[in-house]
């Protein structure tokens, strides 16, 4: 009897959720908080049929089987992790980097991402051929024959600061994640790891856990035109350190390896070498809520005992995590 395909699909996984939960039972804060409410974890960061690709071969839920033997294998290295083993052997670290980026490529924030890019695209398209063009613009690239009110509409559109409306299939998304993690790897791997443990202290986190810190003495108006991801300006290559809550009392920090490049090879580090524990603290774990709290999308997911660690000011929801630099903001034709 074939099985029925999953419906729940979560991009945050069930099984990291619990580790920020009370048995079951997680709660969720909206962003900009004013929302918070405690619901279970199977409730929790997920959304129906989101990686949903129909007439596979395998199964509409194929891309979910994948994912949850990914998650299967992450969970067992979190579980040496909530154990105390320190450092990871080589093919848990390479594991957990894999799983690390998972997750940046697999939310949808990315997809809201590409949505936003193509978007953007298609203005700067449209705004080259002008009002005039737009027919011939949908014929070469949409292989589409519009008459003159579709037309008047791609027009009118594309004259908002959003753009025509495009929405990434699934399948478009899966492909993207696959390019996502295969990149973002070796700037995960290939830096110090230093994993924090609270015993007073606890860590909440959100539906973008895995966040970027900028150098501090970075311009905030810097370009950075890195190939697989950029986040609010800093990249994985050019970044001071990321950032990931593994639990409520377990945190990763993973630094920049270029202040060890003149006396360590990046093979040690991404070994594991340099990699180190540290006591938790008020310091360490305000750095970390923070960096979560301001990174997050839409919520933060904290343990219902927790709510003390998250800030009172918190930012309005960003549901687009990417943005295009340059272009015209405004144009008639």
């Amino acid at each position: 009897m074939a099985q029925t395909p999953a419906k729940r699909h979560h991009h945050v996984p069930q099984f990291y959720l619990r580790g920020f939960a009370d048995g079951e039972q997680i709660t969720t804060v909206r962003l900009p908080g004013d929302q918070r409410y405690t619901t279970s974890v199977r409730k929790t960061a997920a959304e129906n049929g989101f990686y949903t690709v129909p007439g596979h071969e395998e199964g509409p839920d194929v891309f979910e089987k994948l994912l949850s033997g990914a998650e299967g294998e992450a969970a067992a290295v979190f579980k040496k992790l909530e154990a105390g083993v320190w450092p990871l052997a080589l093919e848990d670290r390479a594991t957990l980097a894999s799983f690390i980026a998972l997750q940046v490529a697999r939310g949808p924030e990315q997809r809201r991402n590409m949505q936003h890019v193509q978007a953007q695209v298609a203005r700067l398209e449209v705004s080259a051929v002008g009002k005039a063009g737009v027919k011939g613009w949908a014929k070469r690239k949409l292989g589409m024959d519009l008459d003159d009110a579709a037309a008047e509409l791609v027009w009118e559109q594309a004259n908002r600061p959003e753009g025509p409306p495009i929405r990434v299939s699934a399948l478009s998304h899966i492909r993207q994640i696959g390019e996502m993690v295969n990149g973002l790897v070796p700037y995960i791997a290939g830096r110090p790891w230093m994993l924090v443990e609270f015993e007073k202290r606890s860590l909440f986190t959100s539906d973008t856990p895995v966040v970027l810190v900028p150098h501090p003495d970075d311009d905030e108006d810097e370009d950075d035109d890195e190939e697989y991801y950029a986040d609010r300006g800093v990249g994985f290559m050019t970044a001071w350190g990321i950032t990931y809550p593994i639990s409520r009392k377990l945190g990763l920090v993973m630094s920049d390896p270029m202040v060890f490049a003149d006396r360590v090879g990046i093979e040690r580090v991404a070994r594991g070498e340099l990699d180190y524990r540290q006591p938790g603290n008020t310091q360490i774990e305000r750095f970390i809520n923070l960096s979560t709290a301001t990174s997050a999308s839409l919520s933060l997911f904290h343990h219902p005992d927790d709510g003390g660690f998250v800030p009172d000011e918190l930012p309005a929801p960003d549901p687009v995590t990417l943005r295009m630099s340059g272009g015209p903001q405004e144009f008639s034709g």
